[in-house]
C-alpha cells in the first residue's frame, strides 16, 4: 500500500491527458470542417473532388 498514491496519481494524469487529447482532436475537427465549409462557399474546391480526365 506504500505506492497507492503514486499509482492513483499516474492513472489520474493518464486519464486527464487522454481526455484533453480527445477534446483537442474533436475541437480541431469542428474548426477544420468550418474552415472547409467557408472555403467551399468561396468557390474553392478540393483537388480530390475533381473528375478524372
Amino acid at each position: 500500500m506504500n505506492h497507492l498514491a503514486y499509482v492513483i496519481a499516474s492513472y489520474a494524469i493518464a486519464t486527464v491527458t487522454l481526455a484533453l487529447t480527445i477534446g483537442w482532436v474533436l475541437l480541431d475537427q469542428r474548426l477544420q470542417k468550418a474552415e472547409l465549409k467557408r472555403l467551399e462557399a468561396q468557390g474553392v474546391r478540393r483537388r480530390s473532388a475533381r473528375i478524372p480526365e
